[in-house]
């Protein structure tokens, strides 16, 4: 699975759990994985989608600080639920994961936006995360 694809998955993983309980995710995560599209994917491409979706999860409170304390007169609370998951992402690749360069994280946040997001979502999502890096 390339890079792209694995953050896809990650987002759209990321995006479910704005709708369930931590309790209800692992039934999701199982149906998640399920689907026709992880038919031919290997076991260690979605033990690695799982393995960065929990270490995401406990960071989002500290993540969702840092995009309110640059998102001038927007908060988190405030955002449509595909931009929000988008930013968490890629704030998470910016600060926390070392193998992607920041630019990288901004730049495949912006294409994430445009492919799921609204007209306005790519310029939204540049504006937020260039006030980060």
């Amino acid at each position: 699975m390339n890079r792209y694809k694995f953050r896809e998955n990650l987002f759209k993983l990321l995006f479910l759990s704005e709708f369930h309980s931590q309790e209800d995710m692992e039934q999701q995560k199982e149906l998640f994985f399920d689907s026709e599209e992880f038919e031919n994917v290997i076991t260690t491409d979605k033990d690695k989608i799982l393995d960065k979706y929990e270490h995401i999860i406990p960071l989002i409170e500290k993540i969702d600080d840092r995009i309110n304390e640059v998102a001038s007169g927007w908060s988190t609370e405030r955002m449509g639920r595909v931009e929000l998951t988008i930013l968490r992402l890629a704030v998470y690749e910016m600060i926390y994961d070392e193998d992607v360069p920041v630019s990288v994280a901004i730049n495949e946040a912006v294409e994430l936006a445009k492919k799921y997001g609204q007209d306005e979502s790519p310029s939204f999502i540049n504006g937020i995360l260039a006030k980060l890096a």
